[in-house]
């Protein structure tokens, strides 16, 4: 698949099969990732590959952020609304979290390195695609809660970007359409 169609021809895939992907396509998607722009050649970013039982980090850090503050449930109650946030993490067989480790340096600027670790997530998504996966980048106000950055065990200055959720697509491919460039483009001209 050439570059263009990829570009315009991949899309967010939510429902996927629970079959298996190989390890050698999940490695394929990180080694994508690696080559993303970076300024002064940072690397900022940090992978962690979630499947099987390894979901579990991410489910339970979803039912802990859900009931963070909730009082008044029945140890049932309790129980079923944990179970409920814990499948989220279950949607697909691989989940891959991405997180950004900024650089500190006097020519290192933080938003650079966030968009940095943006652009890593946006290979893995059109690698995914070529090779005939579904993936989806999702993010949320749970992305970015301390309880989620604990469960990842990240440092003082990192920040998780999001989770890539990859399998085999079990939908059809949505249709989609973007407002052509020129209403988005100033041209300068000397």
């Amino acid at each position: 698949m050439d570059i263009h169609t990829a570009i315009a021809t991949r899309r967010s895939i939510g429902k996927v099969k629970s079959d298996p992907v190989s390890r050698e396509d999940i490695e394929k998607m990180l080694e994508a990732a690696t080559w993303a722009p970076n300024h002064r050649h940072t690397e900022p970013w940090k992978f962690f590959v979630m499947e099987g039982e390894g979901r579990g980090v991410l489910g339970r850090a979803y039912a802990d952020i859900a009931l963070d503050g909730v009082t008044g449930l029945s140890t049932e109650e309790e129980a079923q609304q944990r179970s409920t946030h814990e499948k989220k993490a279950f949607r697909s067989p691989v989940i891959i979290a991405v997180a950004v480790t900024p650089s500190s340096g006097p020519q290192i600027s933080e938003i650079e390195e966030f968009a940095a670790a943006h652009a890593a997530v946006q290979n893995m998504l059109l690698t995914a695609h070529s090779l005939g996966l579904g993936a989806v980048w999702r993010t949320g106000d749970p992305t970015y809660h301390p309880k989620m950055r604990a469960a990842f065990q990240l440092e003082a200055r990192e920040h998780l970007v999001g989770f890539v959720y990859v399998g085999y697509p079990d939908m059809d491919t949505p249709k989609s359409s973007r407002v052509p460039f020129a209403q988005k483009t100033v041209w300068l001209n000397a």
